[in-house]
């Protein structure tokens, strides 16, 4: 005797079971922000080397000079600011048209139009104001820290202090 089998849920058919599983995978699983947020956190790897630890942080876009890092309590902090584009071109066109306003005794010149500030479609790099804390081992010579910021990457060397003994092993006479 052959057992028949009929699938009652045509949502759960061989064929489009695939084509909701493909359109599944295939969609986007969450949706971009049309606006970007106030902060963020820098991506980062920690490496050790036979020297000593390197951080190294992806900050595409920020300058040297809005990076500030200092060693607070046994703690590195990294804290900066990346500008928004769209922000900085508004603030622009403000400059300009206060520039404009005070200049109202020269003769009248006619200006080309400003360009029209940009509008995100989609965000997917972060903007504003990060700050990453890293908590230092006591083997890290902190007088030595270095840093470097080249092609978007802060690259912080963390050398330890060969002075502070971490292991040692004693002889029993």
């Amino acid at each position: 005797m052959a057992t028949l089998l009929y699938n009652t849920r045509p949502s759960l058919r061989p064929s489009r079971a695939l084509s909701v599983m493909l359109a599944d995978m295939l969609r986007e699983p969450k949706a971009a922000p049309a606006q970007p947020t106030p902060a963020f956190a820098p991506a980062t790897d920690v490496l050790e080397t036979a020297e000593g630890f390197e951080l190294h942080l992806a900050l595409p876009g920020v300058k040297k000079e809005a990076v500030n890092i200092e060693f607070l309590d046994g703690q590195l902090v990294i804290s900066g600011d990346r500008p928004n584009p769209a922000a900085a071109a508004k603030e622009a066109a403000a400059t300009a048209t206060e520039d404009n306003a005070n200049e109202e005794n020269k003769p009248a010149v006619v200006a080309p139009e400003a360009p029209a500030t940009p509008k995100f479609r989609r965000v997917e790099t972060n903007y504003g104001s990060f700050t990453r804390s890293f908590r230092l081992p006591e083997t890290v010579n902190v007088k030595a820290i270095s840093a470097e910021l080249t092609d978007g990457i802060l690259r912080l060397v963390l050398p330890f202090d060969t002075e502070k003994v971490t292991k040692q092993h004693i002889e029993i006479r």
